[in-house]
């Protein structure tokens, strides 16, 4: 994983919100030569300051990298960037690595394997899970699809970044993955804003409610941690109502594909479409027990935040 005469290969980042600035700072601190882009520049500024270079477009990034990490907003800004005119598969060179990060269609990312295959390049799709908190302490889990070449290849970037990092298969599965863990999330945040809400309802402490089951079978980072911030109506985004809303909406048609029929997933799906219709897009997932609220018209926290 070199570039003709240097130790450690040039590596390209594209996406710098909550978590890609974390990610790029820690492939910056393995001593790569880092060239970086994003939507908005001054999300890179920390990173220029660092030693990163700026680009003005993801194809001029692509063609200087041996390996290109992104991870953007929506499956369509994903198709954008890689297979528009001008991208990154337009530009990047022959033996280069891709991999695409972001939340995506596996569709999508089967389309863009084999669209750099044919140019000599290899794409690999590795959605990832752990929120912006993984993505600050290195511990996101990295679920990889595609070549196993190109996979152990560029392990040792992926090393930087996550601390359970599995290829799942072919090109695609990765993604496939991405969704069966975003199925899992779904259900359980609701769950857990249940769980919040009716302890608030009965009247009971809830950090006690959660300091007790907390710890029996119904443990769970989502219960212990994002159940905590419910508690506290601290809704400040790790991860934004409206990316899981689109993520959800990619299970839900993998799933119609499938001929699955997965209510669960559907119910928090509808509910979250409710949180955003209410203005909280931009908040975190916890934001969920804000619904609950509505519902039952007993909190402040049913106002939607200012704009």
């Amino acid at each position: 994983m070199t570039s003709s005469g240097n130790a450690q290969p040039k590596v390209g980042f594209i996406g710098l919100g909550n978590m890609g600035r974390y990610m790029a700072g820690h492939i910056l601190a393995t001593g790569c030569e880092l060239h970086i882009h994003s939507r908005t520049q001054s999300r890179a500024l920390p990173l220029i300051e660092a030693g990163a270079i700026w680009h003005d477009h993801p194809g001029a990034v692509a063609a200087v990298s041996d390996v290109l990490i992104t991870i953007v907003g929506y499956p369509a800004d994903v198709e954008a960037i890689y297979l528009g005119a001008d991208g990154i598969v337009d530009r990047a060179r022959p033996g280069t690595v891709l991999i695409d990060m972001t939340t995506s269609s596996p569709a999508l990312a089967v389309r863009i394997a084999d669209a750099a295959s044919k140019r000599g390049i290899a794409a690999l799709d590795a959605p990832v899970s752990g929120g912006d908190i993984g993505a600050r302490d290195a511990k996101l889990a990295v679920m990889v699809g595609g070549d196993e070449t190109a996979f152990d290849q560029v392990l040792p970037l992926l090393q930087a970044i996550g601390s359970n990092i599995v290829r799942m298969g072919a090109a695609g599965t990765g993604q496939h993955t991405k969704m069966a863990n975003q199925i899992a999330i779904a259900s359980t945040m609701v769950a857990v804003a249940e769980s919040v809400t009716y302890a608030n309802r009965a009247g009971l402490n809830p950090d006690l409610v959660l300091e007790v089951i907390g710890t029996g079978a119904a443990s769970s980072f989502l219960l212990n941690g994002l159940g905590r911030k419910m508690i506290r109506e601290d809704f400040a985004a790790g991860f934004f109502v409206h990316h899981f809303a689109k993520d959800m909406k990619i299970a839900l048609d993998e799933a119609a594909r499938m001929g699955l029929d997965l209510p669960g997933l559907a119910l928090a799906h509808a509910l979250y479409d409710k949180l955003m219709e209410g203005g909280f897009g931009e908040e975190g997932t916890q934001a969920l027990c804000r619904v609950y609220y509505m519902l039952h018209l007993d909190s402040h926290v049913t106002r939607a935040p200012p704009t």
